[in-house]
């Protein structure tokens, strides 16, 4: 920092300790929430956000998880946003459910001083948008989901199989 400059720079994990004990003590309505995958994470760069869908649009009473990951630029970079619950967004890629940053103008315009819980209720005000309340949704309990071999699959199959039962023989 230079002598004479107006502004202080919070350091990332000090921000990040502000954005943890704001949503642990919920925010808003009550519809967007957030909090850390990991307590035990000391570089605290995965989160687990939850948007229930905005009244009068085809989310309404549905809720949608979705993780956040911080990385060591956050927050002079946007966290990269995935929705693990599927869902048919203009800024959401089909197959991954990443948001796309070049499609949500909060994160294509992303600012230092923007938080995890922008990035919530913007995307929920998407959910509201005239080109999406009205989208076909893929089916309640569906999900986007990575494994363990880095790419990105459709678990919709796999919900349905895991929701099931099976009987396993030793």
């Amino acid at each position: 920092m230079t002598m004479g400059s107006a502004s202080v720079v919070v350091p990332r994990n000090f921000r990040l300790l502000e954005e943890l004990e704001r949503g642990e003590k919920g925010i808003g309505d009550g519809t967007v929430s957030y909090g850390m995958d990991d307590g035990d994470d000391i570089f605290m760069r995965s989160w687990t956000g939850t948007i229930i869908g905005p009244l009068n649009s085809v989310h309404e009473g549905r809720i949608y998880q979705l993780k956040l990951l911080c990385d060591k630029d956050y927050p002079d970079k946007p966290p990269t946003v995935r929705f693990h619950s599927r869902i048919n967004l203009a800024c959401v890629h089909p197959d991954t459910g990443l948001v796309q940053p070049n499609k949500l103008h909060l994160l294509s315009n992303w600012h230092r001083d923007y938080t995890m819980e922008h990035v919530l209720t913007h995307l929920k005000k998407e959910m509201a948008a005239p080109h999406n309340r009205k989208l076909l949704q893929p089916p309640e309990g569906t999900f986007f989901f990575s494994s363990d071999d880095g790419h990105d699959h459709d678990s919709s199959a796999s919900a349905a199989a895991a929701a099931s039962p099976t009987t396993t023989h030793h």
